[in-house]
């Protein structure tokens, strides 16, 4: 029987029809669509401007103050987070010196995350960054698999060939581009000079690659133990970020002050007085910039879905990777192209091969429930 002796549909699958015919009648669904599009420009205008602010903070010949970049922006981070806080706008909880010892071996792993990501942007171009960024996901789906018992689906792990193949693409094309580069258009022979040149790109790339390898470790680490830490805790996400940021601050500064040079010398070295102001502007930015990504991260997955959430994510690769080519001149070659189009190709299947897990997880778990009429006493 499809429906009720009063006429109203009985099957969910009707009344999901029903909902959806009084919602396209009314203008309802158009307005909820339109009312998703905020959020999406916001997260995916943070994300591009954190990304080329900081390539634009490290990219400096001679910047060699990471962990002193990452202290102040931190500093403004818990700022802004606080000022935000007592406008009313967001909500977390005070500060707990127990909860400060829990927390504190997550946002030591978060300092060697971000120092290890401005390391690899150091050394390599935000496509090739941008790229390599997607082993993580590969990583952290394996974590899950072993500590979580999450499981990796056909169609996940044709998503994770892909990432693979995009990563030695770009690559290859990142190091045979550098290496062209770096070698005169017109020789009469093989020079020591030009030799000199290619070995140091080469082992520039090589440092590249070494931090790159070792941000996609610690960022899986960083998100497996967060997960753990999370459920244990009971912290919100504002939670996560007051103490993340708050904890980092004495870690960065000791790791500046007994790492790196504080001479004058150095000083105006990393900060040349013609553009100290800009470059300093540039840093409290980019701090303020990553309470707007934790802010539209959450207005995005509040406002639409989670599943609407990774697919901008993936869709963002390609405006990310874009960014370097139009602002930093990074090289716009055929493999470099490629490599960006397969690695938002694999963002796509990805977010895709999640989608249909959770819908598959989520009958499953329909299927296990009795209803109440098949019950028995």
């Amino acid at each position: 029987m499809s429906s009720q002796p009063n006429g109203k549909p009985s099957s969910p699958t009707e009344r999901d029809a029903a909902d959806l015919k009084k919602a396209m009648a009314t203008g309802a669904l158009k307005e909820a669509n339109l009312s998703s599009l905020p959020p999406i420009i916001c997260y995916c205008m943070a994300s591009i401007l954190m990304t080329v602010v900081n390539k634009f903070v490290v990219s400096g010949a001679k910047f060699n103050m990471n962990f002193c970049l990452l202290c102040i922006q931190s500093l403004v981070c818990v700022a802004c987070v606080a000022l935000v806080k007592k406008l009313g706008v967001i909500s977390f909880r005070a500060f707990d010196w127990q909860d400060a010892k829990a927390w504190f071996p997550i946002s030591f792993l978060l300092v060697s995350v971000i120092y290890t990501g401005s390391k690899s942007l150091q050394h390599l171009s935000i496509p090739v960054y941008t790229i390599f960024k997607n082993l993580t996901i590969i990583l952290i789906a394996y974590g899950e698999v072993i500590w979580f018992g999450g499981r990796v689906t056909a169609l996940t792990f044709i998503s994770f060939i892909l990432m693979v193949i995009s990563s030695v693409i770009a690559a290859w094309s990142d190091v045979s581009s550098s290496i062209v580069d770096s070698v005169p258009a017109i020789s009469t022979g093989v020079s020591l000079n030009a030799l000199q040149t290619v070995a140091g790109v080469v082992k520039g790339l090589n440092v590249g690659y070494f931090w790159m390898l070792v941000n996609c470790l610690t960022s899986a680490s960083y998100v497996l133990s967060m997960r753990k830490r999370i459920k244990s805790t009971g912290f919100s996400d504002w939670d996560s970020m007051f103490y993340n940021n708050l904890l980092s601050i004495p870690v960065l500064a000791v790791f500046s002050i007994i790492v790196e040079d504080w001479g004058t010398e150095n000083l105006s070295k990393n900060f040349p007085p013609e553009t100290r102001n800009f470059l300093l502007m540039a840093i409290v930015f980019s701090g303020a910039a990553a309470v707007g990504i934790s802010y539209t991260t959450a207005w995005c997955v509040r406002t639409t879905s989670s599943t609407t959430y990774s697919m901008v994510g993936a869709l963002n690769k390609l405006p990310v990777a874009a960014s370097g080519m139009l602002f930093f001149g990074d090289a716009v070659t055929t493999g470099s192209v490629s490599a960006v189009g397969m690695g938002f190709f694999a963002g796509i299947v990805y977010a895709v091969a999640k989608n249909n897990q959770k819908k598959m997880e989520a009958r499953m778990q329909a299927d296990a429930i009795i209803p109440l009429a098949n019950r028995k006493p």
